[in-house]
């Protein structure tokens, strides 16, 4: 895999990313882990709010540049990104690795005993990538607007291949206590995104949002993608408020255009 270049550098010295073709405001890079600071900054973050548009306005020049954009926290009683512990160094490529092995792995080990893996749920259908991109900008603004389930919520920029890659661009650690290597749940995030038209959304310490821009429209679809978010966090069915993948399915994925996963 030959290296993706990293733009961020180039923010040092020119801030406001013009040479990038960017006009961004006065932001600020992180380079912060859990093992000191990593050679390269990781990501960029606005230092204050973004209005309402900016996700949307700016999106084509972002991905010229090489920069997928992401809601973060920097709020939360984790503090922000380099408070985080990220661990780039123990982080893979998502690429190198089949997302329905390790699907099948979690679900072996978490799973009760008499059931068997049910393999990956069908693609969805009705959406492209156009359209994928454009719900994620819409969603975002429900994120950075006053009022939003995030205390201070700020828009980055991550230098990633694709969106589904971006907790694993930064090393991001959420997961930890149940899977050390980022990218191997990023395989599947790059798996939903081709099936389900997801963009990584938000993040924050240990909270994952996504955006969905085909979810499952009948009780069957999402029971079958039900069974995957087990795999890919069971804490989301044992610790939360539907308990049966059926229920899950029918409450918090059935026409839902938005997923989330923490880890405990």
């Amino acid at each position: 895999m030959a290296t993706l270049p990293n733009p961020l550098p180039h923010l040092a010295a020119d801030p406001t990313g013009s040479t990038l073709g960017l006009a961004l405001p006065a932001g600020r890079l992180i380079d912060a882990t859990d093992d000191g600071p990593w050679h390269e900054p990781l990501l960029w973050h606005a230092d204050a709010p973004s209005a309402p548009g900016d996700w949307a306005a700016h999106q084509d020049a972002y991905r010229a540049a090489g920069l997928v954009p992401v809601v973060i926290e920097v709020g939360g009683g984790q503090g922000g990104p380099q408070d985080w512990e990220l661990m780039p160094a123990d982080t893979s490529y998502p690429g190198d690795h089949d997302p329905e092995e390790i699907l099948t792995g979690f679900w072996e080990e978490y799973a009760a005993e008499d059931d068997d893996w049910p393999g990956l749920a069908p693609a969805t259908v009705g959406t492209d990538a156009e359209q994928a991109d454009l719900l994620a900008a819409h969603l975002a603004d429900s994120f950075l607007s006053p009022g939003s389930s995030f205390k201070e919520p700020r828009l980055a920029l991550v230098p990633a291949r694709r969106s589904a890659d971006v907790p694993a661009a930064i090393g991001w650690s959420g997961p930890a206590n149940y899977e050390s290597d980022t990218a191997r749940l990023c395989a599947v995030l790059r798996s939903w995104e081709d099936r389900f038209g997801l963009r990584v959304l938000a993040l924050t310490f240990n909270q994952l949002v996504l955006s969905v821009a085909a979810p499952p429209t009948t009780l069957a679809e999402a029971e079958a993608i039900a069974a995957e978010h087990f795999a890919f966090c069971p804490d989301n069915i044992t610790q939360g408020a539907h308990t049966t993948l059926r229920a899950y399915a029918e409450h918090e994925l059935l026409a839902k255009q938005t997923w989330s996963f923490w880890w405990d």
